[in-house]
């Protein structure tokens, strides 16, 4: 046999008479052969890998963001390359290496907007952006931020609260900075100034820390609109703990809608997203731009869902049994 003929066996194509076929993998049953990925990488010039860049693991959102992409990536026969960039020293570095072991790139739009990342972007590696910014000028693909958050806002004005936070750090990621332009335009749809937002990141400690802050200063807040469940949650627990009643001295409303929400007491009213589907469009899209079989589209946007619960002062539907 040629070594065309075993090729094309092995590639699965048709122009191979059924004779020749049933030679060569009998021959593979045989030795137990295992084609090299790597030798047929430098071949092609394909890897069948693609990148995924985040933050970190730690957190529900990640997790399910991950998972999302994984699994499509598989259905398309890719592999997937991880890199984290939090604790990174060098995230210049780990991008330029990535691109050499992938056929291209997906990453957040925390990370797409730092000035490390322009590189990679403007590199001829197909990159995709989940949750960024549509004016990086690459292929992004997000949920929907602001009319949610708008809508999240009013909702409390609606119980009566008056004196709103925002909680989360806007430059933090794009998505964060559009819940916040939704919380103002909340404001001044009824001629309300808003608050400057408070600004911290988006951990457990975080939000334990601000409480204990907000309480030491006698805040007047009494509602918080958390940029994330963790966030939001944790606010919650250390509220509790301190002897705040919510939503009865203090509202409180989230972001995600991760799992935990559906548990606590009272049952976190948040927006839910649509993140394994997220992570699964990025990777489609991903490898729709490798293969050619399209151009990359500037931004897709996908709608999200307020899920009311008895943080915000409603009366919760019970949890469904199952």
């Amino acid at each position: 046999m040629s070594i065309a003929t075993v090729s094309r066996v092995l590639h699965g194509s048709p122009a191979v008479s059924d004779t020749a076929r049933d030679k060569v993998l009998s021959a593979v049953d045989r030795l137990d052969y295992v084609p090299s990925g790597a030798a047929r990488s430098l071949a092609v010039r394909q890897f069948e890998a693609h990148g995924l860049v985040l933050p970190e693991l730690r957190g529900p959102y990640y997790s399910e963001l991950l998972l999302g992409f994984e699994a499509r990536a598989a259905e398309l026969e890719q592999s997937v390359v991880v890199v984290l960039a939090d604790g990174n020293r060098d995230l210049d570095h780990a991008l330029r290496r990535l691109a050499t072991r992938v056929d291209g790139i997906a990453m957040l739009g925390s990370i797409a907007a730092q000035e490390c990342a322009a590189r990679t972007m403007r590199g001829p590696k197909p990159v995709v952006v989940v949750g960024g910014d549509p004016a990086l000028g690459v292929e992004t693909i997000c949920a929907e931020n602001v009319s949610s958050a708008q809508a999240l806002t009013e909702h409390l004005f609606a119980h009566g609260r008056t004196d709103l936070l925002f909680v989360g750090d806007p430059d933090g990621a794009p998505d964060v900075r559009l819940r916040l332009e939704g919380f103002r335009a909340a404001h001044r749809a009824r001629g309300r100034p808003a608050a400057d937002p408070v600004r911290i990141q988006f951990r457990e400690s975080d939000g334990v820390a601000f409480v204990d802050r907000l309480l030491a200063r006698r805040h007047t807040a009494d509602g918080l609109v958390c940029a994330n469940d963790e966030l939001a949650v944790s606010v919650m627990a250390r509220l509790a703990e301190r002897g705040v009643d919510v939503p009865g001295d203090l509202a409180v409303v989230g972001w995600d809608d991760v799992m935990t929400a559906r548990y606590v007491s009272p049952g976190l009213t948040t927006v839910r997203q649509p993140v394994h589907r997220l992570g699964a469009l990025a990777a489609e899209a991903l490898h729709a731009q490798v293969t050619g079989a399209r151009q990359r589209t500037r931004c897709r946007v996908l709608p999200t869902d307020i899920v009311i619960r008895g943080s915000c002062g409603c009366t919760a539907p019970p949890l469904p049994r199952k």
